[in-house]
């Protein structure tokens, strides 16, 4: 006898009843190009981005962030991009706008949004990187990175591989010194992992 199951799809993670990819697209509102790369539930995904205006590209494969976005170039405008993660919530000013107020195309090939300590929540790494008197990066502990920037795609398209993170390119400019961050001045919260649920959501009410 073949046992019949019944199959439903499974829910979007919500922060303060809101899809947790909607915290993400609001750092990004007024950008006019927006594709989302879809790997887990893509058809669930698809359809809310759809209707949020973005375009998407489903990775069967991992490509990590790197080969990720090198796979969404051809949807893309210009030769440079946001690019964000979408497993946080913020609290303060629109990230792209921090960003873009920020951005120096003669002097920077990378721009990363980066937070002190002090006004990140739930994040379990030690830190990432150090910030220069001159808005330099280095490799470091003092502040976390958010997952956001502006990067040129000139870096990635000389990448030849598919699968590959940032941090191949990233590598690159740090030998050039054109990678850059900038502080973000409101608070982040780290949501790449279940506890971080609700410290966003209390960080929301309460920061």
């Amino acid at each position: 006898m073949k046992e019949l199951t019944e199959t439903r799809p499974k829910p979007m993670i919500e922060v303060a009843g809101q899809p947790l990819v909607d915290h993400a697209l609001a750092q990004l509102d007024g950008v006019e190009t927006r594709v989302a790369n879809l790997h887990y539930l893509p058809d669930q995904l698809e359809k809310h981005l759809n209707l949020a205006g973005l375009e998407t590209v489903f990775e069967p494969e991992l490509l990590e962030t790197g080969g990720g976005l090198k796979n969404a170039l051809p949807l893309l405008n210009g030769d440079s991009v946001f690019t964000m993660n979408t497993d946080a919530v913020w609290k303060g000013p629109q990230a792209s706008k921090v960003l873009a107020q920020a951005w120096q195309p003669e002097i920077m090939d990378a721009l990363l949004l980066i937070a002190p300590k002090s006004r990140v929540h739930a994040h379990l790494g030690k830190g990432d990187f150090d910030l220069g008197e001159s808005g330099q990066i280095s490799r470091g502990q003092s502040y976390i990175y958010t997952g956001a920037q502006i990067i040129k795609t000139a870096p990635l398209a000389e990448i030849e591989a598919r699968h590959f993170s940032l941090n191949l390119v990233w590598e690159k400019l740090f030998e050039l010194g054109r990678i850059y961050g900038v502080t973000y001045p409101g608070h982040w919260c780290d949501v790449g992992h279940p506890d971080g649920i609700d410290v966003a959501e209390a960080m929301l009410r309460e920061v």
